[in-house]
């Protein structure tokens, strides 16, 4: 389990390594436009039941700590959904399961089908 540091507080919000890679990019770039926004998510089971909420700005500290030493490959499906949730009046919730996202992403093109880019959007964290 990764952890997010925020702001002063010493206790981590625990988020699963994966998870927190893509959310360190979507944080990352709000911020970085100067914007705020909320973030929330359901305690783990190691926690008092419920939910909790942050407000997120650019002058509150924040710290990614992942447990693994291999940056985590991005899903841009995952990316995508998570930015639009952070620009909703929702704010970003991290309430997905990383095996819904992955069962609604496009299976890879075979050898046979026609490439229209070479580009690619999906980078490590």
């Amino acid at each position: 389990m990764a952890k997010l540091y925020y702001g002063t507080t010493t206790e981590p919000i625990r988020i699963d390594d994966r998870m927190l890679a893509h959310v360190k990019v979507v944080v990352a770039t709000k911020l970085r436009r100067g914007e705020s926004f909320t973030m929330s998510w359901v305690h783990g089971e190691d926690e008092p039941t419920g939910r909790s909420t942050i407000w997120l700005q650019p002058s509150i500290p924040l710290r990614f700590v992942f447990d693994s030493e291999q940056p985590e490959s991005l899903d841009q499906n995952l990316l995508k959904r998570l930015a639009n949730d952070a620009n909703s009046s929702r704010g970003l919730s991290l309430d997905i399961a990383l095996d819904e996202t992955a069962a609604n992403t496009v299976p890879p093109r075979t050898a046979t089908a026609k490439a229209t880019s070479t580009r690619s959007f999906v980078r490590a964290a």
